[in-house]
């Protein structure tokens, strides 16, 4: 790892990648994608959704056949990607073009309704996609993925132990994890005298009425819901309790009326401007809060406060191989090689959202510059995944639940 590269220009696109995917993608193509996986002819039977108390080890494709060992990329084909704009780092895609001679095409989108539409169509040839586990159990059950040989993924023993095996796809057999991140409180010491230790619960803060127009919280409906559940002491933050939902909402709309929030995705900007001093913030965005000071305000005006006893909302993305493309040779090199700590640690410095490799720990990430010392709250732990609280798909009666409180709260009530 060397000293923190990330890019100076605005960073709008990739935060709008986080609430698509996390806000987005169950909303805008759960129904279609759940059609398709109950009309396809296969034997794997009604949706499945994977959850850490029912870990799922899923079948292989009937369709898509895991590659030969041993193959080689052949120079000038293309690797088609498709993913989140700025989620790449393009020096480590310009590294593995001249290591291998394949030319990568990198393609974009601005929800994941035009995603998931798109990679369903089967009709573009994607190679690569870059899902949360949250929309996994969709795409395998509706034949849409091409299981991985794991012969080609050497660097894998860079990962964290807790993902040699994990819970939403046992044995990896179709997946890489790619990033990790938690979600928090961050504030500014000098526009918010933010004591948490003087609540009964830290994120009643957000209730505080001396914070009134000075606070914002995440535009992202199961995010920021997930938040008012631990408020209200429920850990469930996939919960499909109307009691502990109606709760929830009764909160929000109290919320709204008293402390007139601003409902953004911008934190990483707003705050570092000036525009409030507390917010809820993942832990990603936190990390890329330095780069948008203005010149000579001091960075250890920043703080990022996650739980410390690790019960708190952690999530990670992953890498997928798609069956539609026609390069999966060079899409198994690819993934190994996001692997590598030099490209983790090149991914990392441009989008601010951390690797989960042995190599990243909170004091090397501090050392080597990435993370200044009064943010090293924001580097997700390994121990964080065995106690943290993960968003999960939910069942589409639970998830219009979710998504008719959020819209009364951003209509105002």
């Amino acid at each position: 790892m060397g000293a923190r590269t990330g890019p100076a220009h605005d960073r709008s696109r990739q935060l709008h990648r986080r609430t698509v995917l996390r806000g987005g993608l169950l909303a805008a193509v759960g129904v279609p994608l759940l059609s398709a996986c109950q009309t396809r002819t296969h034997d794997y039977g009604e949706l499945r959704i994977p959850t850490p108390e029912n870990p799922i080890r899923w079948p292989l494709s009937k369709k898509y056949p895991i590659i030969e060992s041993g193959l080689k990329p052949q120079p000038g084909s293309v690797l088609r990607i498709y993913n989140y704009a700025d989620y790449l780092s393009p020096k480590m895609m310009k590294d593995f073009e001249a290591q291998t001679g394949v030319d990568i095409h990198l393609s974009t989108f601005n929800d994941a309704d035009e995603a998931l539409t798109k990679i369903a169509s089967g009709n573009l040839g994607f190679d690569l996609y870059f899902p949360s586990y949250d929309s996994l159990g969709k795409l395998i059950q509706a034949e849409l993925l091409r299981p991985l040989n794991q012969d080609y993924l050497t660097n894998a023993k860079n990962l964290w132990h807790s993902f040699d095996n994990p819970w939403y796809d046992l044995g990896s057999r179709y997946t890489i994890p790619y990033t990790i991140y938690s979600t928090g409180i961050g504030w500014r010491t000098d526009l918010a005298d933010v004591n948490l230790s003087q609540y009964e619960n830290p994120f009643d803060v957000f209730w505080d009425t001396q914070y009134t127009d000075n606070m914002a919280i995440l535009d992202d409906w199961h995010t920021a819901i997930g938040m008012v559940l631990m408020r209200n002491g429920v850990n469930d933050l996939n919960t499909t309790n109307s009691k502990y939902l109606e709760e929830a909402r009764v909160a929000l709309l109290d919320l709204r009326k008293t402390m007139n929030p601003k409902v953004t995705i911008q934190m990483y900007t707003d705050m570092p401007s000036g525009q409030y001093g507390l917010a809820q913030f993942w832990s990603g965005d936190a990390i890329n809060m330095p780069y948008y000071l203005p010149k000579k305000t001091p960075v250890d005006i920043l703080r990022y406060w996650f739980p410390p006893d690790g019960v708190g909302e952690i999530d990670n993305d992953l890498v997928v191989c798609l069956g539609q493309g026609s390069n999966p040779v060079a899409a198994h090199y690819f993934m190994n090689q996001i692997l590598d700590v030099t490209s983790a640690g090149q991914n990392f410095g441009f989008t601010g959202y951390q690797p989960p490799l042995k190599q990243f720990t909170p004091s090397d990430l501090v050392k080597q510059g990435y993370v200044p010392e009064n943010l090293a709250t924001a580097v997700v732990q390994e121990s964080d995944f065995k106690t943290g609280l993960p968003l999960l798909q939910l069942p589409v009666t639970a998830e219009n639940e979710y998504h008719q409180i959020w819209q009364e709260f951003k209509s105002g009530g």
